[in-house]
């Protein structure tokens, strides 16, 4: 039975959406997967990006980045088909939820404490699917978070939405891809004509971080993020003039703490008024009409083609299926998907609430250190990654002589905000060093996991949630995950005026329990940004890493049996 708060939230969604029915695009096969982890039925699974700084990040700043976010590719949410076996759909969504600042400062060894709160109640579906929060730190500096249900992006995806909120590379609209390689359809633009959050109220009895900005249209005149977006040249420069925040300023207008969502906060003041001579901002007055001012970033794709009915996807969706599976059953009825035993026994580390523990670390590497002990072991700076993850997990006392490592691949051709990727694997023997990674990398990327005994990945869009998850439970799991996002975009390296000491990205796993612990027991998430590797490590077997001191010892004794001199965040 849903909470009042709830029920409060999902009605001020319909409100922010206003009466438009536009369609952008239909959810892949992999979407979907990562849609029903909100339901219950899978690991869930938020991606995060973190910011860290060396001074107090302006407010008015991170106002200006959460309007553009609430406009940019992250604003959609999904819609269920009126018709059986077509595939749920993407609408723009300009609700949020407000920015949150939390009041005071914490302790910079319990900021990965504080980012693993942020991800709770994403849903794209159902609320926001993405939260943008930050803190002071006792050090003086700050950290930023920007959390997203899985669903709506994949690693690669969240740093290409951020780095076009920042005015970086500018991004067609979201969604525009569909699984049908037939379909070349670019995505409607979307019509926002609300941007401006305002106060929210949260319903009796809610937590304050529930509250939802509920959008205005008479302050639209002032929601237009200040960079030039028609140019991309602007990247908030208008904010390195001003004076940085004074100590203690950062938290002025809040009321919250870093223990839990209760003593969360919203912010929920107006966005800054343009600067002067805003008028090369992405908002033209001759798009502005009455009250109803329509965000129009000017780079944005022009073509439009009208959406594909329920009617004609779902015939289309069962016709893929159909074919595909007689094509299947030609060859012998498949053998039935096996699944290797995720949840533990016994013993696993749970907080008060009942939720599994996932401790996490972050260190970094310059990139020239990295580099220089991968290639005196013959191997790449990926293959370097690898390795490190598997002897982790060795060191931990896993007791197989062989690790399984699954290797997400990105599959783009362009850039767009979904989740675009495969999945390969290796398997890594103790004597396996990044030389012989490298190798089985190389031949590995050439391949691609697929659905068992040739079925169509298309049949878990067309049949109840309930049996898709059955058959692709644990789909792309093995004992390690090593994702390698990449290099980052200069745009991500200060905010503003404020330079950014480290930025890193994650998955992390709000109100995971023991009976949704996957099989994989230990993540890595490699990004570079300038001359410096950011890695981030989490961990999923609470049996053998059950502390965050105990994560941290792994990283010393294996990196310093590799010879990489880190520092851990």
């Amino acid at each position: 039975m849903p909470s009042d708060s709830r029920r409060a939230r999902d009605a001020t969604a319909r409100g922010a959406e206003g009466a438009s029915p536009t369609v952008t695009g239909r959810l892949s096969v992999v979407d979907e997967i990562f849609l029903r982890t909100h339901r219950g039925l899978g690991t869930p699974i938020a991606l995060q990006g973190l910011w860290r700084t060396a001074d107090r990040v302006d407010p008015a700043l991170l106002r200006q980045v959460h309007a553009a976010l609430r406009v940019g590719p992250l604003g959609r949410r999904v819609i269920r088909p009126r018709v059986p076996g077509a595939r749920r759909s993407w609408r723009p969504n300009s609700r949020a939820y407000p920015l949150e600042f939390t009041k005071g400062t914490i302790a910079h060894e319990d900021l990965l404490t504080w980012a693993d709160q942020q991800g709770a109640d994403l849903d794209p579906e159902h609320g926001p699917g993405w939260r943008l929060s930050a803190a002071a730190l006792d050090d003086g500096g700050s950290i930023v978070s920007l959390s997203c249900s899985h669903a709506l992006a994949d690693g690669r995806a969240l740093v290409l939405a951020v780095d076009d909120a920042l005015g970086g590379t500018s991004l067609t609209a979201p969604a525009a891809r569909t699984t049908h390689s037939s379909s070349k359809a670019t995505a409607p633009e979307p019509d926002h004509s609300d941007i401006v959050p305002t106060a929210g109220s949260a319903s009796a009895g809610s937590n304050t971080s529930d509250s939802i900005a509920t959008p205005n249209a008479d302050a639209a005149t002032t929601a237009a993020p200040e960079w030039n977006r028609s140019g991309r040249t602007g990247r908030l420069d208008s904010l390195t003039r001003q004076s940085l925040v004074p100590e203690g300023a950062f938290g002025s207008a809040t009321a919250s703490t870093v223990g839990g969502a209760s003593g969360r906060s919203t912010e929920t003041e107006s966005m800054a008024t343009p600067r002067p001579g805003a008028a090369k901002s992405a908002v033209r007055e001759s798009d502005l009409s009455g009250k109803a001012r329509r965000y129009a970033p000017m780079d944005r794709a022009a073509e439009v083609r009208a959406p594909e009915s329920d009617w004609s996807d779902a015939w289309r969706q069962w016709s893929v299926v159909v074919r595909g599976t007689f094509r299947a059953l030609r060859r012998g009825i498949p053998e039935r998907p096996t699944r290797a035993v995720s949840t533990r026994e016994c013993g696993v580390s749970t907080s008060e609430h009942g939720m599994t523990e996932t401790p996490s670390v972050i260190l970094q590497c310059s990139a020239a250190d990295w580099e220089l002990a991968a290639a005196a072991q013959g191997g790449t700076a990926n293959s370097l990654f690898i390795a490190l993850i598997a002897k982790m997990l060795w060191a931990s006392g896993f007791p197989r002589e062989t690790i399984g490592a699954s290797l997400p691949v990105d599959t783009r051709d362009e850039p767009r905000v979904d989740n675009d990727l495969a999945m390969t694997e290796i398997s890594i023997d103790r004597a396996d060093t990044a030389a012989t990674i490298r190798e089985k990398s190389r031949i590995a990327y050439e391949r691609r996991m697929s659905s068992p005994g040739g079925m169509p990945e298309e049949l878990l869009q067309v049949i109840p949630d309930r049996w898709a998850y059955a058959l692709s439970r644990g789909a792309g799991e093995r004992d390690i995950l090593c994702s390698n996002i990449g290099t980052l975009p200069d745009s991500l390296r200060t905010l503003g005026p404020h330079r950014c000491t480290g930025v890193a990205a994650r998955a992390i796993h709000p109100g995971l329990t023991a009976d949704h612990l996957p099989r994989t027991r230990l993540s890595g998430y490699l990004c570079r940004i300038a001359d410096t590797y950011t890695l981030a490590i989490v961990s999923l077997d609470p049996d053998r890493i059950a502390s965050p001191e105990t994560l941290r010892n792994l990283v010393h004794e294996t990196t310093t049996a590799l010879l990489l001199p880190i520092t851990l965040w």
